[in-house]
C-alpha cells in the first residue's frame, strides 16, 4: 500500500521594482498577484523585497545593495527560488543565479510553468511546450559547460558546430514541429466548430480565477473543474445550454492575467478562436477583487489583440456574496470617499450605469439574481436567432421566470 505523503511547498522570495510606470500600490497588488501564483505553482512565499528605483538595473533588475540583501536572506533561510516579478532578460537571469546561488523565475516563467501543470489535453500540452520553447530559445547561452563539438576525418576538419548553435538548432526545429502539430489540430478544431451548424455560440471570458467555470456549471448544469486557484482552465469547453425552450452553446475558455507573456497569447490565440467566432461574449468581473476594474481593462486588451472587442458584451460582475465595501463614518470628514468605500447600489450609479442593460449582478455560487442572468442571456440570444432565422421567431416566446 502506498503511503500519503504532504506535498512539501518550495521555499520562494518575490522581488519587486516601484517604477515610475509602476506606483507603490500598483507593485503591491502585482506582487499579491504573484504569490498567488506562487501558491498555485506549489510554493509557499516567506518574505517580499521591493525596491524604488527609476527603472530597473540592467545588469541584476534591482540594485546590488538590495541584492545583497536578498542574497543574505536566502542563504539564511535556506530559500530555493527567486521570483520576479517582471521578464528578465538572459543576460539578467544568468547574472542574478550567480549572485543568489538559487534558481531563479520571472513571472512568466512562473505562469508557463503552471500552464504545464495545468494542461490535461494533447492541445493544451502541445500549445503550453510551443510557450516554452520559445522563452527558452534566447536563453540557451551558458546552460551548458562544453562550448565547441568536433568531428574527425577527411573535410570535418574546423570548428565545427557550436554546442549553443547545436541546441539553437534543436529547438528551432522542436518550435516548427509544434507549430505544424497545432496547424493540423486546428484544422481539425475548425471542422469540429464547422459541425456545430448555425447555433448561436455564447463565450465566457474574463481574468483568471473570477468565477467563469463555477457560472458554467450552473448553467449548463455540467461538471467543468473550477477551483480556488488562478488557471484552473486551460483547455476550451463547450456545452450545449437550453434557456426555456432556446438551446445555444456556452464556452469557457482560460483566464487572462495581467503582463500575460507574449509567448502563451501566440501559442493559445487557435484556444481563443472560441472566443473570436463567439456571437455574444459574457465578460465576467470579480467585483469583490479590489482591482477588479483594472482586471477588466487588461481583458479588454487582450480581446483587443486577438480582434475581438467589438462583439456583443454582456457584463456579468460575480461574487457579489462577497463583496464589501471599506466603512468609512458619516462624521468621518478627514477621510475622502473612494471607489473602496462604495456600495453595490453606489457602484451602479457610477460608470457601470453607462454599461446600461448589459450589466448583471450575481453570485454563481449562491446562485443569486441567477434567474436575471438566465433571462438576459435567453433574450441576447432569441435576438441573434431570429435575425438569423427570421422565420423562427413565434418558436421563442418572452422569457417566463422559472419556480425556484
Amino acid at each position: 500500500m502506498i503511503e500519503k505523503k504532504d506535498i512539501e511547498l518550495e521555499r520562494a522570495v518575490l522581488i519587486g521594482v516601484v517604477t515610475r510606470e509602476q506606483n507603490e500600490e500598483q507593485s503591491k497588488e502585482y506582487l499579491d498577484e504573484l504569490e498567488f501564483l506562487t501558491y498555485t505553482a506549489g510554493g509557499e512565499v516567506l518574505k517580499r523585497f521591493t525596491q524604488k528605483m527609476d527603472m530597473p538595473n540592467a545588469k541584476t533588475f534591482i540594485g546590488s545593495g538590495k541584492m545583497k540583501t536578498v542574497q543574505e536572506y536566502i542563504e539564511e533561510h535556506n530559500v530555493g527560488t527567486a521570483i520576479f516579478d517582471d521578464e528578465l532578460s538572459a543576460a539578467q537571469e544568468r547574472n542574478i543565479s550567480k549572485i543568489l546561488g538559487c534558481k531563479v523565475l520571472d513571472r512568466t516563467n512562473l505562469i508557463l510553468d503552471i500552464f504545464a501543470q495545468r494542461a490535461t489535453t494533447s492541445y493544451a500540452r502541445t500549445q503550453v511546450e510551443l510557450a516554452q520553447c520559445e522563452y527558452l530559445l534566447p536563453r540557451l547561452k551558458g546552460m551548458w559547460t562544453h562550448l565547441e563539438r568536433q568531428k574527425g576525418g577527411i573535410g570535418m576538419r574546423g570548428p565545427g558546430e557550436t554546442e549553443i548553435e547545436t541546441d539553437r538548432r534543436i529547438v528551432r526545429d522542436k518550435i516548427a514541429l509544434l507549430k505544424a502539430k497545432i496547424k493540423t489540430i486546428d484544422k481539425q478544431m475548425a471542422v469540429q466548430r464547422g459541425n456545430r451548424g448555425k447555433m448561436v455560440r455564447v463565450a465566457l471570458v474574463g481574468y483568471t480565477n473570477v468565477g467563469k467555470s463555477t457560472l458554467m456549471n450552473v448553467v449548463s448544469k455540467s461538471d467543468v473543474f473550477a477551483e480556488n486557484k488562478l488557471f484552473a482552465t486551460l483547455d476550451t469547453t463547450v456545452r450545449k445550454v437550453v434557456i426555456q425552450n432556446l438551446p445555444f452553446l456556452l464556452t469557457d475558455t482560460v483566464g487572462f492575467i495581467r503582463k500575460l507573456p507574449t509567448q502563451l497569447i501566440e501559442s493559445f490565440k487557435s484556444t481563443l478562436d472560441e472566443v473570436r467566432e463567439a456571437d455574444l461574449l459574457l465578460h465576467v468581473v470579480d467585483i469583490s477583487h479590489p482591482n477588479f476594474e483594472e482586471h477588466i481593462d487588461s481583458v479588454n486588451k487582450i480581446l483587443g489583440e486577438i480582434d475581438s472587442n467589438d462583439k456583443p458584451t454582456i457584463m456579468v460582475f460575480n461574487k457579489i456574496d462577497a463583496y464589501k465595501a471599506q466603512p468609512l463614518d458619516e462624521d468621518d470628514l478627514i477621510t475622502e470617499k473612494t471607489s473602496v468605500h462604495y456600495t453595490l447600489e453606489e457602484w451602479k450609479k457610477t460608470w457601470m450605469n453607462r454599461v446600461g442593460n448589459n450589466a448583471l449582478f450575481i453570485s454563481a455560487l449562491n446562485k443569486k439574481n441567477l434567474d436575471l442572468f438566465k433571462k438576459r442571456v435567453y433574450d441576447e440570444v432569441r435576438d441573434i436567432h431570429v435575425t438569423r432565422f427570421p422565420y423562427n421567431n413565434f418558436l421563442y416566446p418572452d422569457y417566463i421566470d422559472e419556480e425556484e
